[in-house]
């Protein structure tokens, strides 16, 4: 057998191996609805409909930021004005959103860019977001946030 040949045969079951290692992640059943939450929870802070932000969060979900850990209530009094505040002056982009789903429960993540003008001060960060979301009698509701951001310079 010539070197390539055998170089081929010997790879083969290797490469073989390795892409079955690597199994495709089933779609969420409930992705669109799962999806629609998430994205009605930014446009509620966007427009500074406090009401609807409070309405997408469930009554025990806890929100984690700048290594602080907040109850809903907790977040209702002392954090949603200034992320209310954020969401109407800072543009915000997106990736996709990633939504996984496991019976009544979901989580999804995305990461973005946040750039332009905070309380006379610029901003240009990159964002991450985990939520985690639970199937109620009223639909999608979201029971943990987790934001994280560093400053998009390199």
């Amino acid at each position: 057998m010539k070197a390539p040949g055998l170089l081929l045969a010997l790879c083969f079951p290797v490469f073989i191996s390795l892409s079955s290692c690597r199994k495709p992640i089933p779609t969420a059943p409930d992705r669109e609805a799962i999806a629609t939450t998430v994205t009605a929870f930014h446009d509620a802070l966007a427009k500074g409909d406090r009401a609807a932000v409070l309405a997408l969060l469930a009554p025990d979900a806890q929100i984690v930021e700048t290594g602080h850990r907040q109850t809903r209530e907790e977040y209702e009094s002392e954090h949603l004005g200034a992320d209310v505040e954020f969401a109407k002056a800072v543009p915000s982009t997106r990736s996709a959103l990633i939504v996984r789903q496991e019976g009544n429960a979901a989580w999804t993540t995305a990461t973005g860019r946040s750039t332009g003008t905070y309380k006379g001060r610029p901003v240009n960060s990159e964002n991450a977001e985990l939520m985690v979301l639970a199937k109620t009698d009223e639909g999608w509701r979201i029971r943990a946030v987790h934001w994280s951001s560093h400053s998009g310079g390199h």
